[in-house]
């Protein structure tokens, strides 16, 4: 599902038009995206966390030339799914990929 088939889902659930969900879901992406930013955590209970993780410095080598390189401390978002979203992934039948 892209952003498009997304917009027309959430304009077809809450019987709105695809401008008002389009403005929505770009709304709830500028708000995740600025609370991140802010280090805080998004929560949305069911469904499951948004969060920044931040990984250290470290060193790792690049098995094509066996060259040792330093790779630096990032912070990068995570998603962690919630309890209702692992209970329908697991009870589903979807096609593996």
């Amino acid at each position: 599902m892209n952003k498009r088939d997304l917009v027309e889902s959430i304009a077809g659930n809450a019987q709105i038009t695809r401008v008002q969900a389009a403005r929505a879901l770009k709304a709830f992406v500028d708000i995740v995206q600025t609370s991140l930013v802010n280090g805080d955590r998004v929560t949305l209970v069911g469904f499951g966390t948004f969060a920044v993780l931040h990984r250290k410095a470290r060193r790792v080598r690049e098995p094509r030339r066996g060259v040792t390189m330093e790779i630096k401390a990032t912070r990068v978002a995570r998603f962690a799914p919630g309890v209702e979203l692992k209970s329908a992934l697991a009870n589903s039948r979807g096609t593996d990929r």
